[in-house]
């Protein structure tokens, strides 16, 4: 990096970091929250569906579930490996929080966190039963792999990497629940329940996003963190949740 240009300048404009050393304070700070949320949230993920797998009506549909129980907790496993390397205690870390634990189906938390659980609220609240695993799996899942085209260009190499590799599993997960999707509707009670379910999730998914204008935004992109406004982000989901619910008249 040249002497006459500082490290937010060089992030801004495309620069990259590839170890902890050369890291600043600040820097590492937004990183590790941004990692200690996609844990969180995958463990938690991974929790709620592996509950959701006696759910299933199928040897199909429980494989599908055991295999996005397995690879979320995986996924979690390789960001937190990366926190290792900033000195998290990995063992310490993820058994800090029982990740199955969840709050009342009626609780309305918005975007808020508990405090020191960095999941995305999505993942508090329970499944109920499996046509409700399967709309949160779908809606979730467009979700993350709208966020996901942000998380592979973060500007901490390494992590980017890993980001890369979870990316197509992630859009796996989401094409999963639509294809399970897909054969609910086929009947008039499962279509009924589906919107229920609709209805429930979607603005506890689109939560998840955040708020518009955010200064947190606004220095993440500044160091490279982040590319996208939480708002675009979230009209990208809409318009692919709109897209695929039409597809199956919902």
């Amino acid at each position: 990096m040249s002497d006459t240009m500082n490290i937010e300048d060089y992030l801004a404009q495309g620069g990259v970091l590839t170890a902890p050393g050369n890291v600043p304070a600040r820097y590492r700070g937004e990183l590790m929250r941004l990692m200690s949320s996609f844990v969180d949230s995958e463990l938690a993920a991974s929790a709620g569906f592996a509950s959701s797998i006696n759910f299933a009506p199928g040897i199909r549909e429980r494989i599908a579930a055991s295999r996005i129980t397995l690879e979320k907790a995986d996924h979690a496993e390789r960001v937190l490996a990366v926190m290792g390397d900033f000195g998290t205690d990995t063992g310490r870390y993820q058994t800090q929080h029982d990740w199955a634990a969840r709050v009342d189906r009626d609780t309305d938390l918005g975007a808020t966190r508990r405090e020191g659980d960095m999941r995305l609220s999505v993942f508090h609240y329970p499944i109920n039963g499996w046509t409700d695993a399967v709309v949160m799996n779908v809606l979730q899942g467009l979700a993350t792999g709208v966020q996901m085209q942000e998380l592979t260009r973060i500007s901490y190499a390494p992590l980017a990497e890993v980001f890369r590799e979870i990316a197509p599993r992630e859009a796996r997960h989401a094409e999963l629940g639509l294809k399970g999707l897909t054969r609910i509707v086929e009947s008039d009670a499962g279509r009924a329940q589906a919107q229920t379910s609709i209805a429930y999730w979607r603005p506890r998914v689109a939560a998840g996003f955040g708020v518009a204008n955010s200064a947190r935004y606004q220095t993440q992109a500044r160091l490279g963190i982040r590319r996208t406004p939480n708002e675009t982000l979230l009209a990208r989901w809409e318009q692919l949740t709109n897209e695929h619910l039409a597809a199956l008249g919902l």
